[in-house]
């Protein structure tokens, strides 16, 4: 290693490059070639993110001042320090850049007939019409919280709600406060008006605005006021939560209690209208308790922008994506049941371009199948209605055992977890919640089936979650094999997760926290003794974030040996490619466009016969130690071969892919003299053209 480049040149802060990956979600959203509905959604993300990234990162380095304070390491400390500011300063940034994008896509929306009206330009009809909408839809969820010495604000709040702060005067009394949240988990945000005859414009107004327009109207009868001034904020909570360790409480219990815990954690972030009054920010504050150590950042008037996300299109079609059809695979569709189809050959999908319902099938056909005995399935984050858990229930109700492995401590899901687990549980379904002390992120679902007097295993090991709903819009590699060595060990990780003192030996499969870094670390290096004997040393891998720093030190030791590494990182990435001497053989691309990118993919050259993985761990230590993870070889060379091609189609992205360079300043990738190439389109029309050669 090249022991001239300190620590704060080899890596960069994962924080700010957390922030460099939100950087291009807002791009997106300025991006004037995307159709403007999808525009104002990238937003609505954009928002979504920032709420995540507090909720996470920022707590994370808040707690770290408070611990390094007071440990009087004063070093750490101020290096702890100076990242907040640096965090707060890009924050600052990119909060300007909002304004000015949301600026951009409100007169692009008008310019389409799609007006998003705010209070002064309300005429008397529609007014009237918004006082009866007000009265019989929406005072119905309006609950006041006035504001006393004995009310703690701060656990009253909901982190996931915007808020009105409301100063209520009175000329001959103090001023008095209150709190309105916006009921969006009652209503939608966007208030449709009626459309008037003879007008091309069609009208939306936030849910927010209609409370601020009749808001004396709450209070009059029960406050005396003279005046009612009200302002929008939100309040973000640190989302780090604990778990008891009385023995006598089961897993459930404690999960249900942790939640409670984050209900009234402390808050790391309050962004407040920035034309609120000098006085009522110095009431909030004080009422919120804010530290030296939480963010309190003026912004625009709209808070909680992630509801955006389901802004409607209520102009023509083409103002937002044309739909893509998720694509039949001719390799089960041809077959009577999926196990005829797994039996003749691997199956590889690439989701959201092909139908989830080739899954849900996989698991509604074992549940009432007479040969199947048992069902295996871990699961992470689950849709509602999930048609998933309604076979696995069915399948019971048909006299097969089911096991589940169900992870309570999915971040944000949790308390839709425990209620799974509960009516799972309650079904006879076998629920296991595995160790504590590791995270359960596989996707692995194995079904054995009696044939021929022998119990044959049909597996299924994935990069995404068993989720309808996210499967639509995240892409991601779905493997269904019948490989008795595969299966056997994707049991063994079932034994991992219920018997974890019993040691599991993983030949095949990458197992976190068993093997996964130990391979992946060996297969880098057989790729630097193949390019120091003189032959080809490549590896090719896509990722969601990299900020483990062992890996990242095994791949600038490659870059330095003259191994081609290339990598597609979504989020976070902590390697600083374009170094000299360090890793000037390193190329990092991101890729942002109308599908998430979630894949985890491994590709090593192994001196031309290509090893090529699928997993569910992405490069962070956090993946690697702490949690269950696995990782599978794909052994056809045919599926090694589209994995391959579709990976270099992201490398050929034109048009959506940005270059992470030492600084992550977000540049385009140079198209040069080549075509325009958008990957997410070409892959979805190579994918259809394979299906229909398949059905040839």
């Amino acid at each position: 290693m090249n022991v001239s480049i300190d620590k704060e040149q080899k890596y960069f802060p994962k924080e700010l490059s957390w922030l460099a990956f939100n950087a291009r979600v807002l791009q997106e959203a300025a991006d004037k070639n995307n159709p403007v509905i999808e525009r104002i959604r990238f937003l609505g993300i954009y928002s979504s993110n920032m709420d995540e990234f507090y909720r996470v990162r920022v707590a994370n380095v808040r707690r770290k001042i408070i611990i390094f304070n007071n440990s009087a390491d004063l070093d750490a400390a101020a290096d702890t320090e100076l990242l907040m500011a640096q965090i707060q300063r890009q924050v600052a940034e990119l909060g300007a850049k909002f304004e000015i994008v949301f600026q951009q896509i409100v007169k692009e929306l008008k310019k389409n007939h799609i007006c998003l009206i705010e209070q002064p330009q309300i005429n008397d009809k529609q007014r009237h019409w918004l006082k009866g909408f007000f009265d019989n839809k929406i005072l119905r969820h309006i609950a006041p919280i006035m504001i006393e010495k004995k009310v703690d604000l701060v656990g009253r709040l909901n982190d996931s709600s915007a808020y009105y702060y409301v100063a209520i005067h009175r000329n001959d009394k103090p001023t008095k406060y209150a709190t309105l949240e916006i009921p969006t988990d009652k209503m939608s945000r966007f208030v449709i008006l009626p459309q008037e005859k003879g007008d091309k414009d069609k009208r939306i107004i936030l849910l927010d605005d209609v409370i601020q327009l009749f808001i004396e109207s709450i209070f009059r009868g029960f406050i005396k006021f003279d005046q009612i001034e009200s302002y929008s904020f939100k309040m973000t909570r640190d989302s780090e939560y604990s778990i008891n360790d009385d023995i006598v409480d089961s897993y459930v219990e404690k999960m249900s209690d942790s939640m409670k815990q984050r209900l009234i954690a402390e808050p790391v972030r309050v962004i407040y209208d920035g034309a609120m009054p000098p006085e009522m920010v110095k009431s909030l504050k004080k009422h919120l308790k804010h530290s030296s150590y939480d963010n309190l950042i003026a912004g625009g008037r709209i808070r909680n922008v992630s509801d955006f996300i389901g802004f409607p299109n209520i102009g023509r079609k083409n103002l937002e994506n044309p739909p893509l059809p998720a694509i039949t695979s001719k390799q089960f569709s041809c077959f009577d049941t999926v196990f005829d189809a797994i039996s003749h050959a691997d199956i590889l999908l690439y989701y959201p371009y092909h139908r989830f319902l080739h899954f849900t099938e996989f698991v509604r056909q074992a549940a009432f199948d007479p040969f199947v005995k048992h069902i295996r399935i871990t699961m992470y984050r689950i849709a509602p209605n999930s048609r998933i858990v309604s076979s696995l229930i069915d399948a019971v109700d048909n006299g097969k055992m089911v096991t589940v492995v169900m992870e309570l401590r999915a971040r944000f899901d949790e308390e839709a977890n425990i209620a799974w687990a509960k009516t799972m549980t309650d079904a006879g379904v076998r629920v296991v919640f595995g160790n504590p002390s590791f995270k359960i992120h596989t996707k692995v679902c194995v079904i054995s089936r009696e044939e021929k007097a022998q119990l044959v295993h049909y597996t299924h090991i994935g990069t995404g979650n068993f989720n309808e709903k996210t499967a639509k819009v995240y892409t991601d590699f779905s493997l269904f094999t019948k490989r008795e060595d595969l299966s056997l060990e994707a049991i063994s990780v079932f034994e991992l997760i219920q018997l974890p003192y019993r040691q599991q030996k993983f030949r095949h499969l990458m197992v976190s926290p068993i093997n996964s870094k130990e391979k992946i670390l060996a297969l880098i290096d057989q790729e630097i003794i193949n390019a120091q004997a003189g032959k080809v040393g490549a590896v090719t891998f896509k990722v969601n974030n990299l900020v483990d720093n062992d890996i990242i030190d095994r791949l600038y030791l490659a870059s330095e040996n003259n191994v081609k590494v290339r990598g597609i990182v979504r989020g976070m990435c902590a390697l600083r490619p374009g170094i000299k001497g360090l890793s000037d053989n390193i190329q990092i691309i991101s890729v942002v466009d109308r599908f998430l990118e979630h894949p985890r993919v491994m590709l090593f050259h192994n001196d031309g016969d290509q090893k090529t993985y699928i997993s569910s761990a992405d490069w962070m230590l956090r993946n690697m130690r702490d949690r269950i993870e696995v990782g599978c070889p794909i052994y056809d060379p045919v599926l090694q071969e589209r994995i391959k091609y579709l990976l270099e189609l992201q490398f050929k992205d034109t048009l959506k892919a940005r270059v992470i360079d030492k600084n992550q300043v977000n540049g385009y990738v140079r198209r040069g003299n080549r075509k325009n190439l958008r990957s997410q389109i070409e892959a979805y029309h190579y994918l259809k053209h394979l299906e229909k050669i398949d059905n040839d």
